[in-house]
């Protein structure tokens, strides 16, 4: 194992960050993998799985079991862990900003449509290598102009080229969930299945360029910009895991979680450990525009009268908006069937808040398709 150390934000007289990654295996050797734990610096079960990866990839390299080259950032935001509110992390925004940490990525797809033009041929392995030079450069390139733009260039530039990005997140109370590019969906589907996932989120363009989509959107925008005469593969499985709530931080399930990940690790190939049997999967992959999002009507506190994990009809009861000093009670129901996957912490809301969201199988949104 190999640590490298990436300073953040240098500029004398104010705050400086130091990012930390660790480099397993051999550049070159197999296929790339990078991890990254809790970019969303709150998001805390990430880091305990990504402890627990670290322990049995430094196991499995000194046994001679990798087979490619892995890049492991266990706190991938610096500058967020270090925000803290009045007692409470802020790890979601950047507080000099307001900027999502997990948005605003540089989607390089454009620059290469031109720097690629007339240089990809039938070789589908040569277009992927050319292609990935290509986008190296223009992450190298980006002109940054914050702090946290310097993170997010950093982050990308260790992750471009993976031929598997697994971005590890979690939810403020949730069953454990994935987002992917539809493109991708039979590839990740036993990634579903090892790590137990009650949904499987679908967009091409989920809106906001997240992390996931800047490694792995290139790769179809390239494809249909180049037409079927350019072979070009997608070759970047790009995922956003999200690792239930953010109180589910406890040894038992990191130790699931990371020995799932590493099972997934294994069947593409990069492993080379017992592989365990793949496990049924329990909700087939459903397009992110089929997901409701339910919001509070008036003020009031908020009695939840579905669990997590559980399948809601359409027209069916999810929850309660009890106002104490009015009386009012407001029942929340689904218009569209489906998996209630992720909920707000909050147990008393304002007109307008957030309060779950449900998977539903067909689709009915169309936008920006994630949340702030």
């Amino acid at each position: 194992m190999q640590a490298t150390s990436h300073p953040i934000a240098t500029e004398d007289n104010v705050a400086t960050f130091q990012l930390t990654s660790y480099h397993f295996g051999s550049p070159g050797a197999g296929k790339k993998v990078y991890i990254q734990a809790s970019l969303h610096a709150d998001e805390v079960p990430a880091m305990l799985v990504a402890h627990v990866l670290r322990r049995e990839l430094e196991r499995l390299e000194r046994e001679g079991r990798i087979k490619g080259e892995i890049i492991l950032v266990p706190a991938a935001n610096p500058i967020g862990l270090s925000q803290v509110v009045h007692g409470a992390p802020f790890g979601r925004y950047d507080l000099a900003t307001g900027t999502n940490f997990n948005r605003f990525y540089k989607h390089v797809a454009g620059e290469l449509k031109e720097s690629l033009k007339g240089k990809l041929g039938p070789d589908p392995d040569a277009n992927v290598a050319l292609i990935r030079e290509h986008a190296r450069r223009a992450v190298a390139d980006w002109r940054t102009e914050t702090p946290t733009q310097d993170l997010k260039k950093t982050l990308l530039g260790m992750a471009i080229d993976a031929d598997i990005m697994l971005d590890l997140h979690c939810d403020n109370e949730a069953v454990l969930h994935l987002y992917t590019g539809t493109p991708l969906a039979e590839q990740v589907k036993p990634l579903a299945a090892l790590l137990g996932a009650h949904a499987t989120l679908l967009a091409r363009e989920s809106g906001g360029e997240p992390f996931d989509e800047a490694c792995s959107r290139l790769w179809w925008d390239l494809a249909s910009h180049f037409g079927p005469d350019t072979p070009i593969p997608m070759a970047c499985i790009g995922v956003t895991v999200e690792l239930r709530g953010e109180m589910d931080v406890r040894y038992e399930l990191a130790e699931k979680d990371a020995q799932g990940l590493l099972q997934y690790l294994a069947l593409q190939g990069v492993l080379d450990i017992a592989r365990a049997p793949l496990p049924a999967l329990i909700a087939e992959p459903t397009p992110l525009e089929g997901v409701e999002p339910l919001a509070a009507p008036h003020a009031g506190v908020l009695v939840f009268l579905k669990r997590l994990g559980e399948r809601v009809q359409a027209n069916e009861a999810v929850a309660d908006i009890v106002n104490p000093v009015s009386g009012q009670v407001s029942t929340l129901r689904a218009s569209h069937a489906g998996i209630l996957f992720a909920s707000t912490a909050h147990r008393h809301l304002l007109r307008g808040m957030h309060v779950c969201k449900i998977a539903g199988g067909a689709p009915f949104r169309s936008g920006s398709l994630l949340g702030s």
